[in-house]
C-alpha cells in the first residue's frame, strides 16, 4: 500500500509517494510522531515527487480508499509537526544564505520569525519568499553589534509570540597575510562573529529565563581548524565556540540550551569569493571524505534539530556539518593570497 501525502502552501506542491501510511492512520490530524517518521522514511527511500496542488483537508477524505488514500495537510506547521508554533525566533543574518535557510526550517515547524540583519532590502525581500511559501516571517533592520538593536530585534519577536529559539547566523569573513592585518579588519569581523552572537545571546536569556529556550550558534570548521591567512576569522569562531559551551553550562539550569554548528565549504552569496576559484574549491573537496561541497539545506536541518524537542538532552556541543572536512585539514589558501599579495605573504 502507499499513500499520498500533498502538502500545500510549499514553493513547490509536492506529491511524496510513502509506503505503508494509510489516510486512516493519519486522521482526523496527523500525528507528531508517526507523520514525521513517514516522511523521513519517504526522504531516505529516495521516492519521486509529483507536483500537484490539492485544497481539500486529510479529515474531509473517506477513511478506506486502499492504495489511492491521498492525505492533505493545510499548513507546513502540521507538515512539520508544529513544534514551535505559538513561540517566535530570531535569526540574524537571515536574509539570505544559512541564515534564511534556518528560518525557514524554524517557520516551516510553526515559528514566527524574525529576520535580523542590516540591509533592510534584502530583509524586505526575504520576508516575501517566506510568505509565498505560507510562512510566519517579520524582519528587523539590525547591527549585531549595536546593543540597542538586538534587543530591539528581540522584543519585536517577543511582542509576536514567546521567544523560544535565537540563532546567530550574521557573520563576516577577512582573509590577507596575518602581519598586514588592519585594527579595522580585526575589529569589524570579531565585532559582528563574536559580540554580535554574546549580544544576541545575552538579550535573548533574559526573556528565555522563564520558560526556557534554545540558541544556536553558526560556528565553522575555521573554530577547530586553522586557516593560514584568516586569522580573525578563525579567532572570532573559536571564541564564538568557547561562548556556547560557557553559557550552556551556565544556563542550563533554567532550561536554555546553547549549541553551535560548524559548516564547511557552503555556496553563498557571502563565500562567493571562495566558490568562484576552482582550484581552492577542489582543495576544500580533497578535505572532505564525502567529497561534495555542503549546502544550505545541510546547515538548516542540524540548526532546526538542535533548536527543537528531539534535542532535548544536548547542550553545549559544537557540532561539524562538513562531509568529515574536520577529519583532515584546513583549506590551503596560499596560492589564492599569493595571487592576491604577491609572493612574499609573510614578513621578512
Amino acid at each position: 500500500m502507499r499513500t499520498a501525502c500533498y502538502v500545500a502552501n510549499l514553493p513547490v506542491l509536492a506529491l511524496v509517494a510513502c509506503p505503508v501510511m494509510p489516510c486512516r492512520a493519519l486522521s482526523p490530524m496527523p500525528s507528531m510522531t508517526h507523520h514525521r517518521t513517514s516522511l523521513q522514511y519517504c526522504t531516505m527511500k529516495s521516492y519521486s515527487l509529483v507536483i500537484e496542488e490539492v485544497t481539500m483537508p486529510c479529515e474531509n477524505l473517506p477513511q478506506d480508499r486502499g492504495a489511492s488514500t491521498v492525505c492533505v495537510l493545510s499548513n507546513v506547521g502540521e507538515l512539520m509537526g508544529g513544534e514551535f508554533q505559538n513561540k517566535s525566533a530570531v535569526v540574524t543574518g537571515g536574509g539570505s544564505g544559512i541564515g534564511l535557510e534556518c528560518a525557514r526550517q524554524l517557520a516551516r515547524d510553526g515559528a514566527a520569525v524574525v529576520l535580523a540583519g542590516r540591509t533592510e532590502s534584502k530583509l524586505v525581500s526575504a520576508v516575501a519568499v517566506l510568505a509565498s511559501e505560507g510562512l510566519d516571517a517579520h524582519f528587523a533592520v539590525c547591527d549585531v553589534a549595536n546593543e540597542t538593536q538586538v534587543r530591539d530585534a528581540i522584543e519585536k519577536a517577543t511582542a509576536i509570540a514567546p521567544l523560544g529559539v535565537v540563532v546567530a547566523s550574521a557573520g563576516v569573513g577577512h582573509g590577507g597575510p596575518f602581519h598586514q592585518t588592519t585594527l579595522q579588519q580585526w575589529n569589524e569581523v570579531l565585532n559582528t562573529n563574536l559580540t554580535g552572537a554574546f549580544l544576541l545571546f545575552k538579550h535573548a536569556s533574559i526573556v528565555m529565563a522563564k520558560n526556557g529556550g534554545t540558541m544556536v550558534a553558526i560556528s565553522s570548521i575555521a573554530g577547530p581548524l586553522t586557516h593560514r591567512f584568516m586569522t580573525p576569522y578563525c579567532v572570532s569562531k573559536a571564541g564564538l565556540e568557547m561562548l556556547v559551551k560557557n553559557i550552556a553550562d551556565e544556563l542550563g539550569h533554567i532550561g536554555i540550551r546553547v549549541n553551535a554548528v560548524r559548516p564547511s565549504l557552503v555556496p553563498t552569496d557571502i563565500t562567493a569569493g571562495l566558490t568562484a576559484m576552482p582550484e581552492l574549491v577542489n582543495d576544500y573537496l580533497e578535505q572532505m571524505p564525502l567529497g561534495r561541497v555542503g549546502t544550505e539545506q545541510d546547515v538548516g536541518n542540524l540548526v532546526r534539530f538542535l533548536a527543537g524537542p528531539e534535542s532535548s538532552w544536548i547542550t553545549g556541543q559544537c557540532i561539524s556539518v562538513d562531509g568529515g572536512h574536520t577529519l583532515r585539514r584546513g583549506p590551503n589558501l596560499e596560492p589564492v593570497m599569493k595571487m592576491l599579495f604577491g609572493q612574499d605573504v609573510s614578513p621578512s
